[in-house]
């Protein structure tokens, strides 16, 4: 008498990975397979089945197997099948087991990859050089075995460069280096320092990923993700956003590159997950993965393509069933987007926010891993991510906007992991350099600026950043990227290295009168101020965080809360007329014509000419600046003597000046002439001399204005320390240099250690007073 058959099988190999995502998409797959009538056989690590019991008891079967071995699990498959228990399909979801997958699949002679196109996507080098060869964009690369093959290359090409693993995931390992001095400590971040490596180009571009399916053997794309990463010299992603605000001839020419990839690879069943970066050139390919992407995109497609069914639509296609999907991608009418905490490093003492954000009606997911005790380390891998938020909206944008207001919204109380930074020890002085293209160009009367660089000085201790300063540096104002680099190295070496009892916070001592006191010396030493303030940021971060207080109150500043900007308006851009207050650009051939369409504009105007005006410019506007009563006017004249002149005529209007106003001198002159002054913390040398020039404004009755150049997101929350003293602030220069989107105003957190960090959270509800 004959058994009676099994049902038909799917054999899921590699189960899911210990961490959150990597179980549920193991259980989604699983899920997916039952719904159409599957038995489900787990193979994974037997540590790994212990570890995961929610992915053991979503299967029927699970057998401890070590897909490490593709050939090992080929052969327990093949013995299987001797003994009547064949799978109808063979499936996995990690990227480590899809070597083992196909081993398999064909080893049962069932629908799957060519094993050795697996193999070549997975050898990171293997695949840019098949790429190149089928005539795809590809950046040079070399696999290296020591520090000197690793030189050898950078001598032969052009930098800068990423170090990476030959064959990795999650970004471990992978940073960028500018030079031969930054190998040593790429090459000591590797997971395996015995193995060879690569070294490749680094490609300058805004980067995505291309999601699909296989369907008969050829792929069909689903959607395409924008991805957003932490600034090198690491490259962990810190979110996603899906599908991508892409042009359509974009959009169609990204899918139809990688659809071509694929048949090229030779790649023909599951899933897949294509990178690629945008740049100037064209479009240059990527990592290529037979699996979905990370970053929770199997939870964000099904929502913006209602009914999907990933794993299913695999499934369906292998067991010869119908599958619906359109072969031209549908407008979608909704979007999603992803999120990951990134607290500062240390052991958490508080959270506040997270029962906000779960329970926020358009989250789609949302989880968080730590809590009071536990410890966050440097967020350098994708395996130090330790929470995110998954968001459904209408539109990429507000996805996108909506993910990060959640996540700012959550916040850490940190404070060191064992006395780290007890001031025992010399800290390490890191600086990186990194040549950084403005996301659009930026018009003033005398430039337009294209490409700052961006410069980020580093506290090391024990390999944990204790103290950072991030700035940009613009040749157009006379700021050399490199000598700033260079001159900040040298004074922060200088300063690390002095034993100073009060700088280590000795009772009763002032924690900030040995850095002052160092960095008016630098000062008179001839140290430029850009380079005192990129110093200054680090150190008064380091004493911020050892003394666990923000900035300001480490300074005894009044709280900055929310910091209501001006929208800064570049010469030749279109002015908005919806109410927001507007800095203006001025000091060009069309500024009668742009002053005439103010007129009768509602929102506060502040105009700022950057000196570009004569006398007979100043003749020809006044009737026109009389009539617009502008609430400010910034350096609206080359000539100084005119001041007082168009002080009488605008009477109403507070004069500042900006340019050039660098010292407690300049500061007194500004106040004099114009009675008013701009203050940048570039221009100054740091919150510290910033701080002594406003104090003097403000006991003389002045004008005060915060402003910036075009710099990152942090050293922005840097100046933002002294918003509370200031009757403006004009600081959304990040605007131009990061991927955050304009808004009107932003808060910072201002109770974590250290400098808070720019939240862009809704504008609280206005209350109006009900007439009576």
């Amino acid at each position: 008498m004959s058994a009676a058959p099994h049902p038909r099988e799917l054999l899921l190999i590699g189960g899911g990975g210990e961490m959150t995502l990597s179980v549920d998409v193991a259980v989604q797959a699983l899920e997916q397979a039952r719904a159409r009538g599957l038995r489900t056989h787990v193979t994974n690590r037997a540590d790994t089945l212990a570890a995961t019991p929610a992915v053991t008891a979503a299967a029927d079967t699970a057998t401890a197997v070590d897909f490490a071995r593709p050939g090992d699990t080929a052969d327990w498959a093949a013995g299987r099948a001797t003994d009547g228990e064949r799978p109808a399909l063979v499936f996995g979801v990690r990227e480590m087991a899809q070597e083992a997958v196909a081993a398999t699949a064909q080893a049962l002679e069932l629908p799957g990859n060519p094993p050795a196109a697996v193999r070549r996507i997975r050898t990171k080098d293997a695949c840019r050089a098949a790429l190149a060869a089928a005539g795809f964009r590809q950046p040079a690369v070399r696999v290296c075995r020591d520090a000197s093959e690793a030189r050898a290359f950078l001598a032969a090409t052009a930098g800068p460069w990423v170090v990476k693993p030959r064959d990795g995931a999650d970004s471990a390992g992978v940073r960028k280096v500018t030079g031969p001095d930054d190998l040593p400590a790429a090459l000591a971040q590797l997971p395996d320092r015995e193995a060879p490596f690569l070294v490749e180009e680094f490609v300058d571009g805004r980067e995505f990923s291309v999601e699909g399916v296989f369907v008969g053997g050829s792929p069909r794309v689903l959607a395409v993700t924008a991805k957003e990463k932490l600034p090198p010299p690491y490259f962990v992603e810190i979110g996603h956003v899906l599908p991508a605000d892409l042009p359509e001839e974009t959009r169609r020419s990204v899918e139809e590159t990688v659809t071509a990839a694929l048949t090229a690879l030779e790649l023909c069943f599951g899933l897949f997950h294509v990178e690629l970066w945008l740049t100037a050139e064209g479009i240059v390919l990527g990592e290529v993965h037979v699996r979905i992407g990370g970053g929770w995109i199997h939870r964000m497609l099904p929502h913006v393509r209602p009914g999907l069914e990933l794993y299913g639509t695999v499934y369906d296609d292998a067991l010869g069933l119908p599958v619906d999907l359109p072969t031209a991608l549908p407008i979608p009418e909704r979007a999603a987007a992803a999120r990951y905490f990134a607290p500062p490093e240390g052991r958490v003492t508080a959270v506040s926010g997270w029962d906000a954000v779960r329970t926020h009606p358009a989250v789609l997911h949302a989880e968080l891993r730590v809590g009071p005790g536990d410890v966050v380390p440097g967020f350098r891998s994708g395996g130090d991510r330790v929470g995110a938020v998954v968001v459904g909206a209408a539109t990429p944008a507000e996805a996108r906007e909506l993910a990060r207001e959640l996540v700012a919204s959550v916040r850490f109380t940190v404070e060191p992991v064992d006395a780290v930074d007890t001031g025992d020890a010399v800290p390490e002085v890191r600086v990186d350099l990194e040549p950084r293209p403005l996301t659009s160009s930026f018009r003033i009367s005398h430039m337009t600026i294209e490409t700052v660089d961006h410069l980020r000085l580093r506290l090391l201790q024990g390999g944990r950043t204790v103290g950072e300063g991030e700035i940009t540096a613009d040749s157009g104002y006379g700021q050399d990227g490199p000598a700033i680099a260079a001159e900040a190295e040298a004074l922060a070496r200088t300063l690390a290295a002095a034993r100073d009892d009060a700088h280590h916070g000795a009772d009763g001592a002032d924690p900030v009168a040995p850095l002052r006191a160092a960095l008016e010396k630098a000062a008179a030493d001839g140290v430029g101020a850009p380079a005192r303030m990129l110093v200054e940021m680090a150190f008064l971060d380091r004493a911020a965080r050892r003394a666990g207080v923000p900035v300001w109150r480490l300074l005894g500043l009044p709280e900055p809360g929310r910091v209501r900007l001006l929208h800064t308006v570049p010469i030749g851009e279109d002015i908005p007329l919806d109410g927001r207050p507007l800095k203006i650009k001025l000091g060009g051939a069309d500024d009668e014509q742009i002053l005439r369409s103010l007129l009768g504009v509602p929102a506060p105007l502040i105009l700022d000419a950057n000196r570009g005006w004569d006398r007979q410019d100043w003749e020809r506007l006044r009737p026109l600046l009389a009539e617009l009563a502008p609430a400010v006017l910034e350096d609206p004249v080359r000539d100084p003597a005119l001041l007082p002149a168009i002080r009488a005529a605008l009477p109403g209007t507070a004069v500042v000046l900006d340019e050039g106003i660098a010292t407690a001198g300049d500061a007194a002159f500004a106040v004099g002439t114009a009675g008013g002054l701009n203050v940048k913390l570039m221009r100054f040398g740091g919150i510290l001399p910033a701080l002594d020039a406003l104090t003097d404004a403000t006991e003389k009755g002045a004008a005060r204005m915060l402003g910036c150049f075009l710099e990152p997101p942090r050293a922005i929350a840097y100046a933002a320390q002294l918003a509370g003293l200031c009757d403006w602030s004009d600081l959304d220069g990040h605007f131009w240099v990061s991927d955050d989107r304009p808004v009107p105003s932003y808060g910072l957190d201002s109770d974590a250690p250290g400098i808070p960090r720019i939240a862009y959270t809704p504008e609280p509800a206005r209350r109006e007073a009900a007439a009576i």
